[in-house]
């Protein structure tokens, strides 16, 4: 039976879909270092461990015209509860044996169909008024979720490659069951068709009137760089900790992965107290700073100096990013809808991850050092960014 939404922030439903979402995030990022730590020990060339987010980011490239209409024709915490259903079968396939590649794919198709409804569900469980509230538990036991996920996979895999793999996919069904507990809302749509044909069409419409708008064109391009940037220095991490700092485990590079992670919540609570819609071009600064900090980490050669450098890469990026989806939900709400500038949102990082990570995978092959992959990662997003940034503010003076 359909529920309306309440003013009650910590309604039944809404726990459920906190629970869910942080069990679910925390089995998302210790997968990847559980996934990491089986192609080590399976004497996978270094090239194939960046091919995991090349693997994982093509379903939402793929899927994106079509996971928005399947929210809404589906009451959301049953496609929550399918979605967390297709990454427990990933995970389980690996642990069975499946190439990882193929399995963080198959997790990658779970994540695609799972990203628009636990975003749009919010504003069916609980009234306008607590709706930023609801946001902010969201996005906070994200992040919480993010620190722990790669700490713990990082340490599991340690110990025990199968174990870490056993405990993400017992994860997965700890998310599912807690689905089970949302009430069943209504269908935000009912859809007169499901064309691939009409839905492709719809998803490009929306692509090219968001293009067409030029903040939200600077904010799709901009955020793309900033995600694109975060999954490759993930990767270069794994190589790059071994190299610089002598530590073979897979617990450091996760634990690094923290603290950028740490980094993004500080900047994202600046962003929000010094930056509004009116000042974005204030977060330009901070983001031109990524690219010169992921080039100064590169020769680090201590882990203090490492941990230090990457939490304030890491503010640097949360007081850019914030700002910038702002503006596009901003945008995007007075043209084509809020969903469907996430969809396009989604749809366009995923696209610069695929970019960014294939153009370090290539690097890697070609036997290039991890220094100078990172060096050369480092001088890319430099060079995007502080172009984005001299064009948005040529165009403000004009």
């Amino acid at each position: 039976m359909a529920q309306a939404a309440q003013a009650n922030l910590f309604s039944r439903g809404m726990l459920a879909v906190l629970v869910a979402q942080f069990v679910s995030a925390l089995a998302d990022n210790a997968l990847l270092f559980a996934a990491i730590a089986l192609l080590k020990s399976q004497m996978a060339a270094d090239w194939q461990i960046p091919m995991l987010q090349e693997f994982f980011v093509v379903a939402f490239i793929i899927l994106a015209p079509f996971v928005g209409p399947f929210a809404d024709t589906w009451p959301k915490g049953r496609v929550m509860l399918v979605a967390n259903g297709l990454k427990f079968i990933g995970a389980a396939a690996m642990l069975a044996g499946l190439h990882p590649l193929l399995a963080y794919g198959m997790v990658g198709i779970g994540a695609a169909a799972y990203s628009p409804a636990k975003y749009g569900i919010l504003s069916e469980l609980v009234t306008a008024d607590k709706l930023v509230q609801a946001n902010s538990l969201m996005e906070g036991s994200t992040i919480v979720a993010i620190l722990l996920g790669a700490v713990l996979g990082g340490l599991l895999a340690d110990h025990s490659v199968s174990g870490a793999l056993t405990a993400v996919a017992a994860c997965y069904l700890l998310a599912a069951a807690a689905n089970l507990l949302i009430p069943r809302l209504a269908q935000a749509h009912v859809l007169e068709h499901f064309s691939p044909k009409v839905l492709v069409k719809d998803f490009m419409h929306a692509l090219r009137t968001l293009f067409g708008n030029a903040d939200a064109r600077f904010s799709l391009i901009g955020t793309g760089i900033f995600w694109g940037a975060g999954s490759t220095l993930r990767f270069l991490l794994v190589a790059w900790v071994p190299v610089a700092l002598h530590i073979m485990d897979n617990s450091t590079p996760a634990n690094l992965s923290g603290a950028v992670a740490i980094g993004i919540a500080l900047g994202a609570g600046a962003a929000a107290k010094f930056v509004s819609l009116h000042t974005v071009n204030r977060a330009l600064p901070a983001g031109i700073l990524i690219g010169a900090l992921i080039l100064a980490f590169a020769h680090a050669n201590s882990l203090p100096a490492a941990v230090l450098m990457l939490i304030i890469t890491g503010a640097c990026g949360g007081f850019y990013v914030v700002p910038l989806n702002a503006l596009l939900q901003e945008r995007g709400h007075e043209s084509v809808g809020a969903g469907h500038a996430i969809a396009v949102q989604n749809f366009f990082e995923n696209f610069c991850m695929l970019l960014m990570i294939g153009f370090y995978t290539i690097m890697a092959k070609s036997g290039a050092s991890v220094i100078a992959s990172t060096t050369a990662v480092g001088v890319l997003v430099f060079v995007c960014i502080t172009l984005l940034a001299y064009l948005r503010v040529a165009r403000s003076n004009n």
